[in-house]
């Protein structure tokens, strides 16, 4: 009989469902890491939740481990690579926080619409002051969404029933599937202009990252209020805090901070602004859904049945073919490039696959393209097995073509995707089973591996262009690890993609827009 070990606080139904299905449990949470090193061996199966750290000690401690099951969305505390070497596959939660996220974003915003917090604790220093707490209704009020994931819907949905008009802003949400729900899409720039409430639900990425700072408080409408339930980072704090001060924004309520705990941050003090400390999954309800949750993802998966929930796309990788994995690694960097780089609201996707071998896989093709886009854009896990349900619910189109042949390559793959700006091409291979290459950029042939900090620039053809984009990031301290050039006619328009040994800063991607000639720069980081 295969044996689970729980390590952390689960909920009993977690146990309930492993037992019925026939495993043995063991109960253990707290142990010390060092008594968890010596009995992991015993185990075919582990949940945890946030509080083990497994570390790649324990992976390779585990020689019988076979699944890492992580009752919660996130898996930050799991060695995930080392587990991928050892074959292990590691499962998170996906959803099962979503409703409790969106009715602490809806218990946040009524708090800070209405003065709650304030006039608590005003009411518990012996106070009676009602004329200093008048609030605001939320009926009538246009709140804009920025992410309209899971999370960004369930909000529309309630905040709808509250009478407000809701807009909001997604590169990926198809407009039907947004008009269904009575969502109007919008710009960020025109969100932040019209709305009185502002909600974010966005992951934190490179291109989030202070995804509002202060050119974006200078837009907003005066007297709004922000609501961050989503990750700490995709606010500029610091901007945040001036934008309240001079009056630009009437108030903020946070879950989550650039730094957790937030020690000194002067944001707690300031008189319009509310706080919880990151609380936004934790109910009851969340934490006896995910137990059980994972508990059936994991009877699914001993069983054959299923692989749902699988953050770690090689293992799955281990059933294939050896020559088809390097080209899953590339249709999710694609995809992730796609999401970096392409403008506008995003219409349709076509993956295109050349070659026997790839004809053969294309549908696993598929899923990690959309799992590399997907997953870049949305905050709510994305993995090879819900990559499609997803983009089905994002009313994404997407088209799969199969050649036979290629007159370049052996295998090819294509990944196409239009917007309601553009329309953008990339392609890609693999040289010697193992060397990925990214061989066409939006019209332009090129060869470049995609791997680390990429920056992206497209230009008038004149001479000296390179050298001005080379002396900007030698002046900024970016050393430049690998070059491709490409041009398609003589004097017209150039791409150069840029492969470099740091992240590129705001700062330094602002300083080459402003280059004359330029015409365009993209970032993207691996």
């Amino acid at each position: 009989m295969l044996k689970i070990l729980i390590a952390d606080q689960v909920e009993e139904i977690c146990t309930t469902v492993l037992e019925r299905a026939g495993l043995n449990v063991v109960n253990r949470p707290g142990l010390a890491e060092l008594e968890l090193l010596t009995i992991i061996p015993e185990y075919s199966g582990l949940i945890v939740r946030s509080g083990i750290k497994v570390s790649k000690e324990m992976i390779l401690a585990g020689t019988n481990l076979k699944m890492i099951g992580r009752a919660g969305a996130g898996v930050d505390n799991i060695d995930t690579d080392a587990a991928t070497r050892q074959g292990i596959v590691v499962m998170n939660t996906p959803g099962g926080n979503t409703v409790s996220a969106a009715e602490h974003t809806l218990a946040m915003m009524l708090s800070l619409a209405r003065n709650i917090p304030q006039a608590h604790d005003s009411m518990r220093r012996g106070m009676w002051e009602r004329k200093r707490f008048v609030g605001t209704e939320l009926q009538g009020k246009t709140l804009g969404i920025i992410g309209l994931g899971k999370i960004g819907r369930e909000v529309a949905l309630r905040c709808r029933a509250f009478g407000m008009t809701v807009i909001g802003f997604d590169p990926v949400l198809a407009p039907e599937v947004a008009n269904k729900m009575n969502i109007e899409l919008a710009s960020l720039p025109d969100v932040l202009r019209r709305s009185d409430f502002i909600s974010m639900h966005t992951p934190l990425t490179q291109e989030t990252h202070h995804l509002l700072s202060d050119r974006e408080f200078a837009v907003c409408k005066k007297g709004s209020r922000l609501v961050n339930c989503a990750r700490g980072g995709i606010v500029d704090d610091s901007a945040l805090l001036r934008a309240l001060e001079s009056g630009q924004l009437a108030g903020a309520a946070l879950d989550v901070f650039e730094q957790e705990p937030p020690t000194d941050s002067p944001l707690l003090l300031h008189p319009r602004v509310i706080a919880t400390p990151h609380l936004g999954a934790s109910t009851e309800d969340a934490q006896e859904r995910v137990a059980e949750q994972v508990a059936r993802q994991m009877v699914d998966y001993f069983a054959g049945r299923s692989f749902a929930g699988a953050v770690n796309a090689d293992v799955i990788q281990l059933a294939l073919k050896k020559e088809l994995r390097p080209f899953v690694q590339l249709a999710e960097k694609l995809g992730k490039l796609q999401a970096c780089f392409l403008s506008g609201q995003l219409r349709k996707i076509t993956i295109e696959v050349r070659g026997s071998m790839l004809s053969e896989g294309s549908e696993l093709l598929t899923a990690a393209t959309l799992k590399g886009m997907l997953g870049h854009i949305l905050s709510e896990p994305v993995n090879l097995v819900n990559a499609r349900i997803i983009a089905r619910e994002m009313g994404m189109r997407i088209d799969e073509q199969r050649e036979v042949e290629d007159l370049n390559y052996v295998h090819l793959l294509s990944v196409v995707a239009e917007s309601d700006e553009s329309t953008l091409r990339m392609s890609g291979t693999v040289f010697a089973d193992q060397h990925l290459r990214l061989t066409e950029l939006d019209g332009f042939s090129i060869e470049i591996n995609p791997e680390g900090f990429l920056l992206m620039v497209k230009n008038l053809d004149r001479p000296g262009m390179l050298a001005k984009v080379a002396t900007t990031l030698a002046t900024l301290g970016l050393n430049v690890a690998s070059v491709s050039l490409g041009r398609n006619k003589r004097g017209d328009t150039a791409l150069a993609l840029f492969s470099l040994d740091s992240a590129l800063p705001n700062l330094a991607k602002d300083a080459i827009a402003q280059i004359e000639g330029i015409l365009q720069v993209r970032t993207a980081q691996f």
